[in-house]
């Protein structure tokens, strides 16, 4: 049982991931004061990890991940264009930060246009040429409700969503990631879940 908590998944990167399981704080930024975005707190209150969107980019379908200093980690973009348009699904791809520019893709999230097809849950690929569309990760439940999991291919819970304790605001929510799974890249799913969803990084 030891052994499982020396597993690495690196998405992003392995700096950021942990042996012991990790719960994050998320408060989400008003868009009328700094832009809208949310950010990210440790168990000790310090700043990890922040996210822009359409109020501070001013691009829809934009968003960056940065660290707890500022320096870009994740540029993440919805894909456009007319075979997209015609697609069932709306396609996310996230791409690593060199230099301040976008490089290398490191994953690309699908979400199905009828979510109200069940079998259709959000899929995640973290193949690097994009073209694979088998997929490694999914995400289960309600992100509205913050009750939700990313869970991997074998149905091994990566990280769950869900509201803190004794605050009825979905403004500030916890995320919880297992031991070995790469916190900037769960990060960089909600951040997705959050757009998708018209929230904090919507304009």
């Amino acid at each position: 049982m030891g052994g499982a908590t020396n597993i690495t998944v690196p998405v992003v990167s392995k700096i950021y991931c942990f042996s012991s399981q990790t719960t994050l704080m998320v408060r989400r930024r008003p868009r009328l004061v700094n832009g809208g975005g949310f950010v990210v707190m440790n168990s000790n209150q310090n700043l990890v990890f922040k996210v822009d969107g359409c109020g501070i980019l001013g691009i829809k379908g934009e968003l960056i991940l940065r660290d707890g200093d500022g320096a870009p980690i994740l540029f993440i973009r919805k894909k456009g264009g007319v075979v997209q348009a015609l697609s069932a699904h709306n396609r996310w791809n996230s791409y690593l930060m060199d230099y301040e520019e976008p490089s290398k893709l490191v994953f690309s999230l699908r979400e199905p246009k009828l979510r109200l097809l069940t079998k259709n849950s959000i899929k995640i690929s973290n193949d690097t040429d994009g073209k694979n569309k088998d997929w490694s990760f999914e995400v289960k439940g309600s992100f509205i409700k913050r009750a939700c999991t990313i869970n991997d291919r074998r149905g091994n819970v990566v990280a769950q969503v869900g509201l803190k304790e004794m605050v009825a605001n979905k403004d500030f929510y916890h995320v919880v990631v297992q031991p070995g799974y790469d916190q900037a890249f769960v990060i960089g799913v909600i951040a997705i879940l959050d757009n998708i969803h018209g929230e904090s990084t919507r304009c």
